[in-house]
């Protein structure tokens, strides 16, 4: 029987634990742009799982994007995924830079492939060297602990199984298989702050500390996971204690440690419909001052048009946002 080559046993094993809890005969969604992490995800969770289809999205960002989705579908139902889906986006008009405008829609559009066909799971092919990256631009950022967390193994319908496989071995087992990755001309696009990171940051930490770095820097994210996991709980359940009437008790909130009321803060923002992609440090810390530095200041303004105010009553409370 021939060996079968490391980094092809090492992508499978990554992918076979990450649906080992799935119920026999649950469908599983890749989500593949063609690129070697997603394009070795895909033959992997072919090989592992029972019921495998493909979705490929296509931006319309680059010339020829149309024809690329089309090829990775050929591939796909060559290869005997079913289903194979085609999901076509459009980027313009939505928030934020290109790429989190991006981002959104291709999420969403797996989002929406994954309950129109009832799908248990969606994969996405995110590597150790991708969080990696993402620990270091959280970094460079200013990022609190949830973003040093990185990107989580799981999150709704979406999992990363590939998180602790490294790119390069993504490459190898593509090489392995006969696999013809197709290479995004945006992943060595300077424009771009992860490209920049790919191509340079990391590199030359690399050099100066070890080729350790890129694993240690993951690890730190998965630490910092679980350390997340085990803070939110305690806020939820400090948020629940701190409810008094119509808003929140400056009292209970005071005799929180700092690191507990921050994120009770962030949580209950949250429910008062603060976006989340613009909820920053600086909103949660203007609450925060509302209950430990109070002087007579006024509202502590949220995203979403949002005021907050600390009433006479000892409650910190939602007051009308001033009309423009």
């Amino acid at each position: 029987m021939a060996r079968i080559p490391a980094p092809v046993a090492a992508v499978r094993t990554a992918v076979r634990r990450g649906l080992a809890d799935l119920p026999s005969g649950a469908l599983v969604l890749v989500a593949c742009s063609g690129g070697a992490d997603s394009l070795s995800l895909a033959a992997a969770a072919r090989f592992v799982a029972g019921r495998v289809g493909l979705v490929t999205v296509d931006h319309g960002l680059q010339e020829g994007s149309d024809r690329r989705a089309r090829s990775v579908a050929a591939w796909a139902r060559d290869a005997d995924f079913d289903p194979v889906r085609v999901s076509t986006v459009t980027v313009a008009g939505l928030p934020g830079g290109p790429e989190a405008a991006a981002r959104t829609a291709r999420y969403t559009a797996l989002e929406t492939a994954a309950a129109e066909l009832g799908a248990a799971a969606v994969l996405l092919g995110h590597t150790r060297d991708d969080q990696a990256e993402t620990v270091l631009l959280a970094l460079a950022r200013g990022a609190g602990p949830r973003g040093l967390a990185g990107m989580p193994q799981r999150r709704g319908v979406f999992r990363r199984p590939l998180l602790e496989v490294a790119r390069a071995d993504t490459r190898k087992a593509c090489a392995a298989l006969g696999l013809a990755p197709w290479e995004d001309p945006h992943n060595t696009d300077p424009a771009y702050a992860r490209s920049r990171v790919r191509a340079t940051a990391l590199p030359t930490l690399v050099t100066e500390l070890g080729a350790a770095v890129v694993g240690n820097l993951a690890r730190t994210a998965a630490l910092l996971a679980a350390d997340n996991e085990a803070l939110d709980e305690l806020a939820a359940e400090a948020l629940e204690r701190a409810r008094s009437g119509d808003g929140l008790s400056v009292a209970a909130l005071a005799g929180l440690p700092s690191a507990i009321r921050g994120r009770v803060l962030h949580r209950w923002a949250r429910e008062l419909g603060a976006p989340g992609g613009a909820l920053a440090f600086g909103h949660v810390m203007s609450l925060d001052a509302l209950v430990t530095d109070w002087h007579g200041q006024g509202e502590a303004c949220l995203p979403g048009g949002i005021a907050v105010a600390r009433r006479h009553s000892d409650l910190v409370r939602v007051v009308p946002a001033p009309v423009k």
